[in-house]
Order: C-alpha cells, then structure tokens, then sequence
C-alpha cells in the first residue's frame, strides 16, 4: 500500500469505485460540508474536496477535508498549482498528511481571471505533471524537491491527476497521460464525459498504448437538471463534448432532473463495460442530493468491504 487509502484498498482489490465531489463553501461555516457529506457518507469510496475551484475564494481544501473526515469521509484533497509556490505546496502536503489526509488529486487550476479575484497574480510555479512528481518524490524518495531529504514520517499519499479526453488531438491527450502515469500518478480522473463516443475513442487509444494497466482511471460524469444546463456546459466549459442529442433529449422530457438522471444511469452502465476503466468519479454540479440515488440505481450499493 502507498497510502492503505480505502481509496486504493478498493482499487487495488479489482472493485469498481466511486468517488464524488464535495465543494467547500464561500464562507467558514463547517455546517455546509457536513450537510453535503450527509448525503455521500457510506456511500462513496473518496471525495473530492476541491481547491478554490473556477478561481473563487472558498474554505481550503485541507481544512474542509478534515472537516468531511469527521464525518466519516475519506477526502481526496484537491491542490492547484496557480495559488501556491514549491515551498508552500510541500508545506501543505506536509500539514495534510499529518492531519490524516491520504489521497491527493494534482490539478493546474482554473486561471485567475475566471474568478473573483481576476487582478490577482498566479503562481504557477511548477506545472500539474512536476507536482505529481513532488508528491511521489515526497512519498516514495523521502525527499523534497530541493533533494534534502525527509528523515521520518514521509507523507503517505495516494497521488491522482486529471485527464480531459475531448481536448485538442486525442494523441496529444493520451500522450499527456503518459506523462502524468510517468511522473507517478496513481488514479485519473477524467473530464465530465457526456459524449460516449468520442470517448470510447480516447479509451481504445489508451488501452493500445497499455496505460489502463499503469493507472486506475475513473470517468467523470456529471447529472443534470436541465437541458440550459448543458447549453451552458457546451457553450462555456472549455474541453466539453455535448451531443446536440443530448440536450434535445433534456428539453423535451417531462421531467429534466429524472432526465439527467436517466442519461447518467446510461452512461455509467456503458462505462462499465469498457476495457481499463476502473471506476467512476460523480459531479453533481449544486445538486449533492442526487448522489445516493444515482448510486443506489446504478446497483453500486452498498459499496464493498475492504
């Protein structure tokens, strides 16, 4: 075990895993990440605690992680690169495995100007494939990345990464993947995937080149209530493929929010059958609630002892 994560006990067991994703508030009050644990607790294998995400200020992800721990949840404790420098990042990585974090996902950051705070300066000291390498030189060298060496007590993470498989050339996506496996990602997750096409495409790609059997990777899949939703998504997320089909679809039914809910069902019975494909990550976008039916629909509870 790199981290005895129940993460990666799931995982390194051949379970299909769950994970979700838990946003920390705009404000310090802990009530509202034990609200949205209420509704993943038990259910749910990690999850994510994002890092100031779309570059607004939020509670940190360490402290919100440890606040989801409390109530029974394993964090995976998001950190960007835009907002800290080498010595901070390391620092952090120090401060949240002491405090009993043990999965960490590496992300670059969604660029200041989409936030709050567009007149801020980034950071940007290292890019998301040298903090993959950080971490794991923290973990498995027992150094920081200035060589000096880490005596005892090395932070025992389970390291992810990220991958968007609708960006630029499919070649250059899996050839990025590499990279990331290379640097010591141990789990990926992916961009939301709404597009099973395209995306099956990507995954043939990646199981030619045999990444499936270096990484665990987990597919990003986000329910929705409205077909306006998925406008915005299509229109506005940079690395997003929508079927127009798809928000035809939305816009017709009924009932959009048992819609969305339907399509994710699809999508995760599709992606199930799919060679290297490890596991799936929920985005339910402001809608928390919806992840114990998903799950229980989708006949991924009760989740495996392990």
């Amino acid at each position: 075990m790199k981290s005895g994560s129940r993460l990666e006990k799931v995982l390194t067991a051949g379970k299909f895993a769950v994970t979700c994703e838990l946003g920390p508030p705009k404000n310090s009050n802990p009530q509202i990440i034990k609200k949205k644990a209420g509704y993943c607790a038990g259910k749910v294998d990690g999850v994510n605690i994002t890092d100031n995400q779309t570059a607004i200020v939020r509670m940190s992800s360490i402290a919100s992680g440890v606040i989801a721990m409390s109530c029974g949840l394993e964090p995976i404790m998001q950190m960007v690169c835009r907002d800290r420098n080498r010595i901070a990042m390391q620092s952090d990585i120090l401060g949240a495995a002491g405090l009993g974090i043990r999965n960490i996902l590496c992300l670059s950051g969604d660029h200041q100007k989409l936030g709050n705070h567009p007149e801020a300066k980034n950071v940007f000291d290292i890019d998301s494939i040298q903090l993959i390498a950080m971490v794991r030189k923290m973990r498995d060298d027992k150094q920081f990345l200035s060589g000096d060496p880490i005596k005892e007590h090395e932070p025992r993470l389970f390291i992810g990464a990220v991958a968007n498989p609708f960006a630029g050339p499919l070649e250059l996506r899996v050839m990025r993947l590499a990279k990331k496996i290379q640097a010591g990602a141990d789990f990926i997750q992916t961009q939301c995937v709404f597009d099973i096409d395209r995306f099956g495409e990507w995954t043939e790609l990646v199981t030619e080149a045999g990444l499936h059997s270096k990484v665990y990777i987990l597919v990003g899949l986000t329910p929705v209530r409205s077909h306006k939703a998925l406008l915005y998504m299509k229109s506005n997320v940079a690395g997003m493929s929508i079927p127009n089909e798809l928000v035809s679809r939305m816009e017709s039914a009924n009932d959009a929010g048992e819609e969305g809910v339907k399509i994710c069902l699809e999508m995760i019975e599709k992606v199930r059958k799919m060679e290297g494909i490890a596991g799936i990550h929920l985005m339910p976008i402001g809608w928390e609630s919806i992840t114990p039916v998903i799950l229980e629909r989708a006949g991924l509870l009760p989740r495996p002892e392990v």
